[in-house]
């Protein structure tokens, strides 16, 4: 055997159809696609098209509810903290906040903040600055001698809101100057 006999065993390496190139291959002319209608032509999208009955995932009831106004909090237990407390991954003399846990690697998501829950144990003394707090996790921070400041969140949606409401009023401003501009 030489290295130049060496190939693929027969069948490994199958090269793709090459549709319309012909009748000799079998598979020229319509390529495959039947005769006419939508299936035959380019650009066709039905799935889950039932001819005209009521399709599946309409026919079938629907459940549960996303509210899109629910504040979205990263939680992170007492327990994780402590581990990076004890790692010398989290400074125990600052404050702890979304910040600090995002940089530690606990605090994962959570564009309205974080909120800190009691799972696990926890013993050392510090100041959190907080969007939320659990009411056994309070307990557990003020029993080592913490503090808790929870402070006051604006929900995504709700920047968003405000956000397009000041567009709204800028624009409204610029519109009256164009007119007063255009009587002067």
């Amino acid at each position: 055997m030489k290295l130049n006999d060496i190939r693929d065993n027969k069948g490994a390496r199958k090269e793709r159809v090459r549709v319309g190139r012909g009748i000799g291959s079998g598979l020229g002319k319509t390529a495959g696609r039947g005769q006419k209608g939508a299936k035959a032509r380019s650009g066709v999208a039905i799935n889950g098209f039932e001819g005209g009955q009521m399709p599946l995932h309409m026919r079938i009831p629907k459940r549960g509810f996303n509210n899109i106004f629910a504040k979205d909090f990263a939680e992170v237990n007492l327990g994780a903290i402590q581990k990076l407390v004890d790692a010398k991954k989290l400074d125990a003399k600052g404050v702890i906040d979304h910040a600090a846990l995002k940089a530690a690697g606990v605090a994962r998501g959570g564009k309205d903040g974080v909120r800190i829950l009691g799972k696990g144990e926890f013993s050392t003394k510090l100041s959190f600055k907080v969007a939320g707090v659990s009411k056994g996790a309070k307990e557990a921070i003020e029993k080592a001698g913490g503090s808790v400041e929870v402070i006051e969140v604006v929900a995504a949606a709700d920047k968003a809101k405000a956000k397009h409401r000041t567009v709204q009023k800028v624009r409204a401003a610029e519109k009256e100057a164009k007119k007063a501009a255009a009587k002067a």
